[in-house]
């Protein structure tokens, strides 16, 4: 596998919020993260529970990810740390389980997932409702309309400079916001939300 090109280049755009830096990242890792997990989970379920985690947690690191000097090693104590987390959880559940004669299922379950989706999709909401007037308009024109920092400077006549920085901050306070008020959120839900 070839090593990823210009990692703190890429680092550096995804702590403004550049969502391709971060699908490259992700990419990039994805199979290295599943394959370590999988070897220690030995269930592929949760292994792609663990690299979504992962790479959920980067994100959310904002501008702390220029901070990161070895992104390989960074990644895979993430992911060491919450494959065991799930190991301790599934061990706590089967001895639940068997103590209440249920068996413990590894299932997939659609729906769940779907009310996860829509919850995260109400905080992300309730999230941008609270940010100040201008830091609002500028994510939504940017990230819900896809215009470009010099189109929003021009329709909102603010400088490009002072749009990147609006832009910063309401991605900050959207992170925390989210991390807040969400336990886990799949990877597809970062992208369809921070996405549109």
């Amino acid at each position: 596998m070839k090593r990823l090109l210009c990692e703190k280049d890429l680092l550096t755009k995804v702590s403004v919020g550049d969502q391709n830096a971060f699908k490259m990242i992700c990419d990039y890792y994805y199979h290295k993260i599943f394959t370590f997990s999988v070897r220690i989970l030995h269930s592929d379920l949760l292994a792609e529970e663990v690299v979504q985690e992962t790479m959920l947690k980067l994100w959310l690191l904002g501008g702390d990810l220029t901070k990161i000097s070895n992104l390989d090693g960074y990644l895979k104590k993430i992911a060491r740390n919450k494959s065991i987390d799930l190991l301790r959880q599934k061990e706590l559940k089967y001895k639940i389980d068997n103590e209440l004669g249920k068996e413990w299922d590894e299932g997939h379950n659609e729906t769940e997932e779907q009310i996860l989706l829509n919850d995260t999709r109400k905080i992300l909401e309730d999230g941008i409702a609270l940010l100040p007037e201008q830091q609002k308009l500028v994510y939504q024109l940017c990230h819900q309309e896809g215009l470009k920092y010099g189109e929003v400077a021009e329709q909102m006549n603010l400088s490009p400079l002072t749009v990147q920085s609006y832009m910063k901050l309401a991605l900050r306070f959207l992170r925390n916001y989210v991390s807040k008020h969400t336990d886990i959120l799949v990877l597809l839900i970062i992208f369809r939300l921070f996405g549109k």
